[in-house]
């Protein structure tokens, strides 16, 4: 009986499809990706509790969020071309190791401060896993068919993993404190380092892509002061210094895309991003997960916080549209064998576009068959554009080059996550700032707490007498949903976005 290894040799030699062997290997890749998946939703249904119990300021609160997927962004490119060069398992083991490590220490942090920092390391092997994921699934499917259902299995366990998060977390939360959220990652990732060197065969690129020092600075360089801009524009407003670091990460991408023209053996083939099908959907992967992230962030408070919901009844009230999400990144696999990407991807954002209509034309924000009827439409649109766009980046590239690919791929997922918080729940942030009216004769320090976040508001409710209480609710919660409506119309038009770069770049091959 051959191994797996001969099995994936015979495979990429023939083109032939593998067996139960591939499929075995496919399972256990899952548990980093459910992981991510299940820690993303998860921590925006414990953002709440984070907020009453550590008191982050707004900037801060933000940054709990962002601090993974801006460092993880910015690395992913690096650890695709070390996965390349030194082994995508090997990659997958070492940050499995880390990650977990560094998930039970931020469990216990006792300040914002020092979640943020701990979130930042748990980017910095994220930035190992996830690229490994998919390019291993590369080298394992060979046979397209078999693949694009692989990659279907992966980008619905990002799904399925935000299905579990909410349910998951929901239970944790109400009997735990919010730092039993983190500790997930020790059950999910110790049977990966278990069964992984069994299972999953080693893969690299026969001509790897030199380890550049230099241009990995450079990647950092460009990544962060953009995305860290973006920020302080949303939450801040325009200032001298954000117009700084815009040009500065403007000019460092222009000296890395320099570097890697010139150079022999670039860490990152700018070859690739000439393929409209490569770079078209990696903008549609990019504004489609800015989309799902940016209502997450907003619903997620809104069914807590205004509603009451407790937070496992929050995760309920969202199953129906992630199961919807998962469905739909499976039906689409029979679809998209017949019908052109630049018709599938563009048809399935419809059902997006209308989830965010749902909710701006709303009458009734506090019902919450609206909210979950619109994430179902929502789901539906991201699943199929989310599976056929990570499919297409993933055949547009050559497979020795399925590391870089992969990355680039997870690079336009984490900054949509990043660009979806900052930019969406900036604005959100900035409208309800502006929309709150306080009731009078509040004192200063609660009404510093209410101007802050949504949670600060409801919190210095409670330590208030009743009737000034239920008012400053009641200013909270029009604020909030004021600006809900004006950020669902953003998020309408990012779907919009990404529909028209499909139709107009994917071309029509099936």
């Amino acid at each position: 009986m051959m191994t797996l290894t001969e099995e994936l040799d015979l495979a990429q030699a023939h083109g032939r499809r593998v067996g139960w062997r591939g499929w075995t290997a496919l399972a256990v890749l899952m548990l980093p990706v459910l992981l991510v998946s299940v820690d993303n939703t998860v921590l925006s249904f414990a953002l709440p509790e984070i907020a009453l119990q550590l008191q982050p300021t707004s900037a801060q609160q933000l940054w709990i969020i962002d601090a993974y997927p801006l460092v993880l962004a910015g690395l992913l490119v690096t650890m695709g071309t070390l996965g390349d060069r030194f082994g995508r398992r090997r990659m997958l083991l070492i940050g499995a190791t880390g990650f977990a490590t560094v998930s039970a220490l931020a469990a216990f942090a006792p300040s914002a401060e020092l979640l943020i920092a701990g979130r930042a390391l748990m980017g910095v092997f994220g930035a190992m896993l996830m690229p490994s994921t998919l390019s291993l699934l590369r080298s394992i499917f060979t046979d397209r068919d078999q693949r694009r259902l692989a990659i279907a299995v992966w980008a619905s366990m990002f799904s399925a993993g935000s299905a579990l998060g909410p349910i998951v977390g929901g239970l944790l939360l109400e009997h735990f404190a919010w730092g039993s959220v983190f500790l997930l990652a020790v059950p999910v990732l110790v049977p990966l380092l278990i069964f992984a060197p069994l299972l999953v065969p080693e893969s690299r690129d026969p001509k790897p892509g030199r380890i550049d020092p230099i241009s990995i600075v450079l990647s950092m360089a460009t990544m962060v002061p953009i995305v860290y801009a973006i920020k302080e524009l949303a939450v801040h407003g325009p200032t001298p210094i954000i117009g700084v670091l815009f040009a500065a990460g403007v000019a460092f991408g222009v000296v890395f895309v320099r570097r890697q023209l010139r150079v022999a053996n670039p860490m990152l083939d700018m070859r690739l991003f000439q393929r409209g099908s490569f770079s078209g959907a990696l903008a549609v992967n990019l504004l489609s997960i800015m989309a799902l992230v940016g209502f997450l962030y907003f619903v997620a408070q809104h069914l807590q916080l205004i509603i009451g919901l407790s937070p496992l009844q929050a995760g309920l009230a969202l199953v129906p549209g992630l199961a919807a999400m998962i469905v739909a990144g499976l039906v689409v696999v029979p679809i998209s064998k017949r019908l052109s990407p630049r018709v599938v991807i563009p048809g399935a954002l419809v059902f997006s576009f209308a989830g965010y209509i749902i909710i701006a034309l709303s009458t009734d924000p506090n019902a919450v068959g609206v909210l979950a009827a619109a994430f179902v439409s929502l789901g539906i649109g991201i699943g199929m554009a989310e599976t056929v766009s990570n499919e297409l980046i993933l055949s547009s590239a050559p497979p020795a080059k399925a590391g870089a690919a992969s990355a680039v791929s997870e690079t336009a997922y984490e900054v949509g996550a990043v660009l979806g918080t900052s930019v969406l729940g900036g604005l959100l942030t900035a409208l309800y700032r502006s929309n709150l009216q306080l009731p009078a004769g509040m004192p200063a320090d609660a009404a510093t707490a209410a101007r802050e976040t949504l949670a600060g508001a409801m919190a210095a409710a409670d330590r208030l007498e009743p009737a000034t209480g239920e008012a400053l609710r009641s200013a909270a919660a029009h604020a909030f949903d004021t600006g809900v409506g004006a950020t669902s119309l953003i998020g309408s038009g990012l779907v919009i976005v990404a529909a028209v770069i499909a139709a107009t770049t994917l071309g029509r091959t099936r």
